[in-house]
C-alpha cells in the first residue's frame, strides 16, 4: 500500500491571509497524522507565502511519520534541509516565483548541479528524490544524478483522466517500469484527487508515496479532515 503523505501548504496559506497563527500548521499537522496520514509534507519557497522556514524547524521535533521537504535546491532552502534534517527531501526545478511545480527536472541539462546537491543531502541521511515528467530519459538520469526515487509529476495524468483514463496512465505506467530499471523507488504527486487516485495506484506498479496538498485540504473543507483522510487511505488500499 503506497504511503499518503498531506501537504500543508494550503493551511499556511489560509493562516497567512490574516496574519497570526490561525488555522496552526503544527496542529493541522498532527491531526493529519492522527488520522491516519503516514507522511507530512512541506513546500517552504524563498518568498514564504505559505510555509515558512521557522515552520519547518517547529514541525521537525512533531512528526512522528516521515517528513517530507520540498523545494528548488538555492542556498537557502540547502542550508534549510541541511539544518532540519527531514526523513526526505524533494528537489523541484520551480523558480522561485512560481505558483506551484508545473514540470520536472531537466536531470541531463543540470546533471553536475543535481549530483552535487543529491550527494550532499545523502551524506547528512537525507533519503533524496527529483521531481520528474515521464520521460524516460529524465529517470534514467535521475538515476545517473545518485537520487534514491523520483517523484512523478502528475498534472497531465489528472488533466486528461476525465477524458480518457487508458490514454491518461499509459505513460505514468511506462515511467513506473523505467524507474524500477533503474533501480529507483517512486513516488508521485500533483493533482491527484480522490476521483482519479485510485485507478493511478492501481495501474501504477512499485508505487511508495503519494503526497496530495491542494485537493487533499480543500475536501477537508466540506468532509472534514479526518472523514478526507480515510477516503484518500481508502484509495490506496491494493483490491
Amino acid at each position: 500500500m503506497a504511503r499518503l503523505s498531506v501537504n500543508i501548504n494550503k493551511i499556511a496559506t489560509l493562516r497567512n491571509s490574516r496574519g497570526g497563527a490561525v488555522p496552526s500548521v503544527t496542529y493541522a499537522a498532527l491531526q493529519c497524522e492522527k488520522f491516519g496520514a503516514e507522511g507530512i509534507t512541506i513546500h517552504p519557497r524563498p518568498d514564504e507565502r505559505h510555509i515558512r522556514y521557522a515552520d519547518a524547524r517547529e514541525l521537525k521535533p512533531l512528526v512522528t511519520t516521515e517528513f517530507n521537504m520540498e523545494g528548488y535546491p538555492d542556498p537557502k532552502f540547502i542550508d534549510l534541509v541541511l539544518e532540519v534534517r527531514p526523513h526526505q527531501v524533494t528537489l523541484v526545478p520551480d523558480s522561485p516565483s512560481a505558483i506551484t511545480s508545473n514540470a520536472g527536472w531537466d536531470t541531463i541539462r543540470h546533471h553536475d548541479f543535481l549530483k552535487e546537491v543529491v550527494k550532499r543531502f545523502q551524506q547528512s541521511g537525507i533519503r533524496v528524490s527529483l521531481f520528474v515528467g515521464t520521460d524516460p530519459k529524465m529517470i534514467e538520469g535521475a538515476a545517473k544524478v545518485g537520487a534514491d526515487r523520483v517523484e512523478l509529476y502528475t498534472e497531465p495524468y489528472a488533466t486528461e483522466f476525465p477524458v480518457n483514463p487508458e490514454k491518461a496512465i499509459q505513460p505514468f505506467v511506462a515511467a513506473a517500469k523505467i524507474a524500477e530499471q533503474c533501480g529507483l523507488g517512486l513516488n508521485a504527486g500533483h493533482d491527484l484527487s480522490l476521483e482519479n487516485l485510485r485507478y493511478f495506484d492501481q495501474h501504477i506498479p512499485n508505487l511508495l508515496e503519494v503526497s496530495i496538498g491542494h485537493a487533499l485540504i480543500a475536501d477537508a473543507l466540506y468532509l472534514g479532515l479526518e472523514e478526507t483522510i480515510r477516503r484518500y487511505r481508502e484509495c490506496l488500499k491494493k483490491m
